[in-house]
């Protein structure tokens, strides 16, 4: 890759290319479109509009060329297809919204335009965002880069493929349990789940307020830490620490227990690495993490789907309810939870109740784990598995044993989402060809911390490789 090649060129790097007048953003735009029919078959995209694309471009060169410098100016995006953006459809990978195009941007898109963003198109996802593997009966399967046979992850699975495919330098994604993090993971990419709240969920299609959060998947945390500011509006100086004499926790609660042979070697070399570099490795206990976990997760998931898409659908316009909505369900797995939850297999307000009492423990359980420990963050691997084939959307075999898809991929992951900590994930390393990513949790509202600790840790190793060309 030259310097002035944009394929595979993260925001940071192209952003310099732009303002230094070493490429154009219509340049950007036609290399990107190349790239993006090339691979079509991985199915990353289900909206993709070339011409529009191109239009975008050339406005932003001609802003470029009056001399107006922006955050983003003139950088592609592709985002979520449940992320709300007019021009686009926005189906949130489900029938009954399929096509369906918005009455108003997103509040995220608002501030991607206006940073100056060019909105590529809609990134495939899991239908409704309830599920990992992104093989959607309405949208078809996503493919991972890295092997088309393979799941790229999920919810957010088509934000991965776009970008580890050089489709794009970045995506905008939305994290319940995972939902960053593990396609970032899975497709070799850094990605970051923020603290809940510190993106706006306006004119995203939900499935829990208290647990959703949007959050950016690019080549580098770099790029990410720029993209945090554009979404956030936190334009803290990003300061990235020195790795001698920084403390980071390994928890206990089974974070490095049954991994995949290739993840653990890879992520216990990242360790060695650490070390070598004068990280302060900290053994930190949860006690009652798993179980705060457990009663907390699906409850509060379940119950404030119904509570909260109702209210998207009436706010955002959409023009169905939640029942024809939940009547359009398609893929297997998401049609055999979601129509339950609306009749008498909803979810009980006393339960619900209960799992938000348990969601505080979590939270208070993690509070004390940094303050105590006197940890920065904690540091595990993001999956347990890499990708594993296309189609076991019911269980996968981990060590040889199958156990669920959903829980098996999210393991590692859920218990932060559902304490509303910041998260970040950062390729490490291929196992088998596959990627391998480490994760790193941190206290809440650390996030900006947390994406300069990822980035020393990121200087640290060797460059993240590209998936193999589409073409």
């Amino acid at each position: 890759m030259s310097e002035t090649d944009p394929i595979g060129q993260g925001v940071v790097a192209l952003r310099r290319l732009l303002q230094a007048r070493k490429l154009t953003s219509l340049a950007l735009a036609e290399a990107l479109i190349a790239r993006t029919e090339a691979g079509a078959a991985l199915n990353g995209y289900v909206a993709f509009d070339a011409e529009a694309l191109r239009d975008q471009a050339r406005q932003a060169d001609a802003r470029i060329a009056a001399g107006e410098d922006l955050p983003l100016l003139g950088i592609p995006i592709a985002l979520k297809d449940n992320i709300d953006a007019v021009g686009w459809p926005c189906g949130a990978g489900t029938g009954a919204l399929h096509g369906l195009h918005p009455v108003q941007d997103a509040e995220l898109v608002r501030r991607l335009r206006a940073a100056g963003a060019l909105i590529t198109g809609k990134a495939n996802m899991h239908e409704l965002a309830f599920g990992i593997t992104t093989n959607n009966a309405v949208t078809g399967a996503a493919h991972n880069p890295w092997n088309p046979a393979r799941i790229p992850g999920g919810s957010s699975g088509g934000s991965g493929v776009v970008v580890a495919a050089g489709m794009v330098p970045a995506a905008i994604g939305t994290d319940t349990g995972g939902s960053v993090r593990v396609p970032s993971a899975l497709c070799g990419l850094a990605g970051l789940r923020p603290t809940v709240g510190r993106v706006p969920g306006t004119g995203i299609a939900p499935i829990s307020t208290t647990r959703d959060t949007a959050g950016p998947m690019a080549r580098s945390i770099l790029d990410c830490a720029l993209l945090d500011e554009v979404l956030t509006g936190d334009t803290t100086p990003l300061k990235v620490p020195a790795l001698r004499g920084l403390r980071l926790g390994i928890p206990g609660a089974g974070y490095w227990d049954n991994l995949e042979p290739g993840v653990e070697l890879v992520g216990l070399r990242t360790l060695e690495a650490l070390r070598t570099a004068g990280v302060v490795m900290v053994e930190v206990d949860l006690p009652g993490l798993q179980e705060a976990n457990a009663a907390a997760s699906f409850p509060v998931a379940l119950y404030e789907f119904v509570r909260d898409m109702r209210a998207y659908l009436t706010d955002a316009q959409r023009g169905i309810t939640l029942e024809q909505l939940v009547a359009g369900v398609r893929s297997p797995d998401v049609a055999g939870l979601v129509p339950g939850l609306l009749g008498e297999g909803a979810m009980p307000e006393a339960v619900y109740q209960d799992a938000l009492a348990a969601r505080q423990r979590l939270q208070a359980i993690y509070a004390n784990a940094f303050e105590s420990h006197c940890v920065a963050a904690l540091i595990f691997p993001t999956t347990a598995l890499t990708a594993r084939p296309i189609g076991e959307d019911e269980t996968v075999e981990l060590n040889g044993v199958r156990g669920p898809t959903f829980g098996t991929f999210i393991r590692n992951t859920d218990p932060g989402s559902n304490a509303a900590i910041p998260g970040v994930t950062l390729p490490v390393g291929l196992s088998d060809g596959l990627p391998v990513g480490i994760a790193l949790d941190g206290p809440a509202g650390s996030d900006r911390r947390l994406l300069g600790i990822a980035a020393a840790i990121e200087a640290l190793l060797p460059p993240a490789p590209l998936a193999p060309s589409p073409v």
